[in-house]
């Protein structure tokens, strides 16, 4: 998912860039008539098939679960929403799991609206949670009782936990950016973009602590560029955006934490360490090992094996990675066009929304180059497999 910083200073005054797009993007208006339309919605393989399309929500999440569709979509990217919904026949995005829940508005509570929700998940529990950083426009504080973790029943629309994130572990400028679980406990992961770090969530306790608190790790360079369709984003012209720790996941059996920036590269830690609130920060950041030379990356996800799935920005891509360092390019076309937060099923589908990021206005001088509709993906992984031998290129994680 992503979400950009502000430059600062950390504490040993190492100066370092990133983008307060956020906030830009909030202060445009949007309309469907200031978006270039594209005729390019129909995939040319037959592995590929487009679910939705939508006007009005710029989704950047999916959780498809009991023969249901959940899409999410943050307040920062200017549209109407709703911030959660789910696809009903028809193909519309109805609020889930009410009206109210999405109906939040300047100077209301956050604990029981989705202030600005940046990503949703499908918990080993078989629950849809939902990532609220509770801060409307990034770049400004967060709201009193806005970050916060909300645990509903994908069924029948119930809200079973609102799990706040409180100013032990969420700092004014935190933007909470995505979620993974631990599946041998009750712990989860949280990557926070806006002060770089990772928030573990105990979510039977509700106890919570912060670690990797700006290590290198978390950190975006502007040696490392992100790269979209073949293009260097910039956020304003002749610089560079950079994204810090954003992505994440962990490995099958529980005992590694992966994560990166979005152009990488990615690092890995025991999560035996950062599990225990009292290992002390040295040797967690002692602990840190390189993982993956990944590319800029829009969003990833995990199978069961350890393959990693990943949407690769610079080329409209998806590969996937073995736990061994290969890459094979799975599918390439051009409107899979900053594919973000892809989620696989049992089924063997791979859905991946398109959000088109670096269309939007703030890297345009103020003029959106995003083409309606927004479309939802999914790719059946199976016949992509059957016909790799129409896609030749294999890599290996270095190139």
């Amino acid at each position: 998912m992503l979400t950009i910083g502000n430059q600062k200073k950390d504490k040993n005054n190492r100066l370092w860039t990133a983008v307060a797009v956020m906030a830009a993007m909030t202060a445009v208006s949007f309309s469907p008539a200031s978006f270039a339309t594209t005729s390019h919605v129909k995939p040319d393989h037959d592995a590929v098939r487009i679910v939705a399309k939508s006007d009005t929500m710029d989704w950047n999440g999916v959780v498809v679960t009991q023969g249901r569709i959940f899409v999410s979509g943050p307040r920062w990217a200017g549209f109407p929403g709703p911030a959660v919904g789910i696809i009903n026949d028809e193909g519309d995005v109805i609020p889930f799991p009410d009206k109210t829940w999405n109906g939040w508005k300047t100077g209301m509570d956050g604990a029981h609206y989705f202030v600005c929700v940046n990503a949703i998940h499908l918990g080993p529990d078989g629950a849809l949670w939902v990532v609220d950083p509770g801060a409307p426009v990034f770049g400004q504080p967060v709201i009193p009782n806005g970050p916060k973790l909300v645990k509903i029943d994908p069924k029948t629309g119930d809200v079973q936990q609102v799990l706040l994130l409180g100013p032990d572990v969420i700092h004014p400028n935190s933007y909470i950016n995505d979620i993974r679980f631990n599946p041998t406990n009750n712990l989860a992961y949280l990557t926070d973009t806006g002060s770089e770090g990772v928030v573990v969530f105990n979510t039977s306790t509700g106890q919570a602590w912060r670690v990797l608190e700006g290590h290198p790790s978390t950190l975006a360079s502007l040696s490392r560029p992100i790269i979209a369709d073949g293009k260097r984003l910039e956020d304003r012209p002749g610089h560079p955006a950079v994204v810090p720790i954003d992505p994440l996941e962990v490995s099958p059996d529980g005992k590694w934490l992966y994560y990166g920036p979005v152009a990488g590269p990615w690092s890995k830690v025991p999560t035996a360490l950062i599990d225990d609130p009292s290992t002390p920060a040295k040797k967690i950041a002692a602990a840190v090992r390189p993982w993956a030379n990944l590319p800029p990356v829009g969003g990833t996800c995990m199978d069961k094996e350890g393959n990693l799935y990943y949407t690769s920005l610079k080329d409209n891509s998806i590969y996937r990675r073995s736990p061994s360092g290969k890459t094979v390019k799975l599918f390439s076309d051009p409107m899979l066009h900053w594919g973000d937060a892809p989620v696989i099923t049992d089924d063997g589908h791979l859905w991946v929304p398109v959000p088109q990021i670096d269309r939007l206005p703030k890297f345009h001088q103020g003029r959106s180059l995003s083409r309606l509709p927004f479309i939802l993906m999914s790719l059946d992984l199976r016949k992509l497999g059957k016909n790799l031998s129409s896609q030749p290129k294999v890599e290996t994680e270095d190139n």
